[in-house]
């Protein structure tokens, strides 16, 4: 199965996030518009205008998939609603137990690039987060040793964080290849507030308005081991 990662950012200020995705090095492949735009990378950016369900600064998950009935068939057993959403079409949504959502919709394309998009889930059992994406086409890659997080690519672009944490939810991220010094430096030129910060695992780039951070790509795995 074909899969694209796409994280959907809901802003009170979309046309920030417009200028944001391009100093970031996305690519938007039709005219963004202030109530919907999407931005290729690694992955799918997608900014929504806020609404009532979804307030400023609310992330969602989407996967694009090549075929929809075949996610669908992957899934069984999981608590899956199909439902037809005004300008999408048919999509699948996903529930948790944790009671966080993962939406699926046909469309899946390939997009490529040194900055993609990273969603994280949030959750206690990353069993099950990892089971469910897994079977939606993504791969496991970098694993901690003693639990906590797995990242997940997807073949389409995009991957995908699951983070052992008590309260749920799904957070913004982002994942960069290559000089983030120089990453922080055209975010600046471009009038976004941004430092680089030194983690125990990677470097990582926080921007202050609208708030981001954009991890490196991990290259010390000590506690963290690939996945065959």
């Amino acid at each position: 199965m074909t899969t694209t990662v796409q994280q959907i950012v809901y802003s009170r200020h979309p046309e920030r996030w417009h200028a944001l995705a391009a100093a970031l090095g996305f690519v938007a492949p039709h005219p963004p518009e202030a109530d919907w735009a999407e931005f290729d990378g690694g992955g799918v950016l997608a900014v929504h205008r806020e609404i009532d369900d979804h307030p400023d600064a609310t992330v969602d998950l989407h996967l694009l998939v090549d075929d929809l009935g075949a996610a669908q068939q992957a899934l069984a057993g999981r608590d899956v609603t199909r439902t037809t959403l005004e300008g999408v079409g048919n999509m699948l949504l996903v529930r948790l137990a944790s009671g966080l959502g993962i939406s699926v919709s046909a469309g899946a394309r390939a997009t490529t690039g040194p900055m993609a998009v990273q969603p994280i889930l949030f959750q206690e059992d990353l069993a099950e987060a990892r089971g469910v994406l897994e079977e939606l086409g993504l791969r496991a890659d970098i694993v901690a040793d003693r639990g906590g997080w797995v990242e997940l690519h997807a073949s389409g672009g995009g991957s995908v964080g699951v983070h052992e944490a008590s309260e749920p939810a799904v957070g913004l991220g982002f994942l960069a290849d290559g000089d983030l010094d120089a990453l922080a430096a055209r975010l600046r030129d471009a009038g976004f507030e941004a430092s680089v910060v030194d983690e125990a695992y990677a470097r990582t780039v926080r921007i202050a308005e609208p708030e981001a951070w954009i991890n490196g790509v991990q290259t010390d795995l000590y506690g963290y081991h690939r996945e065959a």
